[in-house]
């Protein structure tokens, strides 16, 4: 734990190591190590009963760990000045029905023991979507409402950690957008963010890193690069020149079948040179039938992983 030496830098976020639990004779999580770095957005994968919200409990001190040692914002998870600049938004929740959306955000705000301005709770309803409902009682609340409340009261109390726990199972297409957003603002204000969802789409929109789970163990971990390997091209095109040809293989390496070329391109390459490729090998008399990216999918990668691990196990049991 270098951050703990005087001039080096501030703690991660979170940092975890060797955590174990168990319920009766299973094991709900075996040895599991993991770090979000300040400013990270780190997603959580794993199929249902993988242990991935009772790695959540532990590391917010929800649930106590058989074994291993957590730290928040560093420090211990024990310590309860640890949450306090931590936002989380759980799995199952439920508000008193009989108050009003403002009134729940007032609430959690005096139990955090902070002071947040009436106008900012404000700005926090506003920001997911519920100015309009702020005096009305959460009874009379959809599903879906009630998820942009739960989303607010872990974003009231301006926290430096946001533990989102499916936050947008309730939601309609527009409403993950909205937190698609929402945590990319995070991300750009330097907040840390775990998140754990199975929607895998928004998981790689918005993740740093990845961490899959898989029966209680970590199966795989790190970067989408790392995860899923170079980004390719694709490009269906005839009557290269040979000047089209060398533009061609001024993006990085290329293979050929037939009409079809596929460059892997440079590890820091976000896509954005694509279009001046296109427009340059058409000026150089090429004919462009289609694009495509032809990088593994995160959704791909992971049903690898689940299932190289399903097989391992069968094996070993034969």
């Amino acid at each position: 734990m270098a951050w703990l030496v005087a001039g080096l830098p501030a703690a991660p976020a979170v940092w975890c190591s060797g955590l174990r639990k168990r319920y009766g004779k299973r094991h709900a999580v075996e040895d599991v190590s993991l770090q979000v770095a300040r400013g990270d957005v780190v997603g959580l994968l794993g199929p249902n009963g993988a242990g991935k919200t009772s790695v959540i409990k532990m590391l917010l001190g929800l649930v106590r760990p058989d074994a291993g040692e957590v730290m928040l914002l560093g420090r211990p998870a024990t310590d309860p000045a640890a949450r306090a600049r931590v936002g989380y938004l759980p799995e199952l929740f439920r508000y008193q029905p009989w108050l009003t959306a403002a009134e729940v955000l007032t609430l959690h705000v005096r139990l955090s023991g902070l002071e947040v301005p009436a106008r900012d709770q404000r700005d926090c309803l506003a920001l997911v979507g519920l100015a309009d409902r702020a005096g009305d009682r959460v009874g009379g609340f959809s599903k879906g409402m009630q998820q942009r409340l739960g989303l607010a009261v872990a974003l009231v109390t301006g926290p430096e950690l946001v533990v989102l726990d499916e936050p947008t199972s309730a939601l309609d297409p527009l409403g993950r957008v909205d937190v698609r957003d929402i945590v990319l603002a995070l991300k750009s204000r330097g907040v840390a963010v775990l998140l754990n969802s199975h929607l895998i789409g928004e998981v790689e929109r918005v993740c740093d890193r990845v961490v899959i789970l898989d029966r209680g163990r970590v199966a795989a971990s790190g970067t989408l690069t790392e995860l899923l390997g170079q980004r390719e091209l694709r490009l269906h095109l005839t009557g290269l020149s040979a000047p089209a040809r060398a533009r061609l293989a001024a993006v990085g390496t290329v293979e050929q079948t037939g009409d079809w070329y596929t460059v892997v391109l440079p590890p820091d390459d976000d896509g954005a040179a694509v279009p001046d490729l296109v427009t340059d090998l058409a000026a150089l008399g090429a004919r462009v039938h289609a694009v495509e990216p032809a990088r593994i999918t995160l959704e791909e990668r992971l049903l690898g992983i689940l299932r190289a691990g399903s097989a391992a196990r069968s094996g070993a049991e034969q």
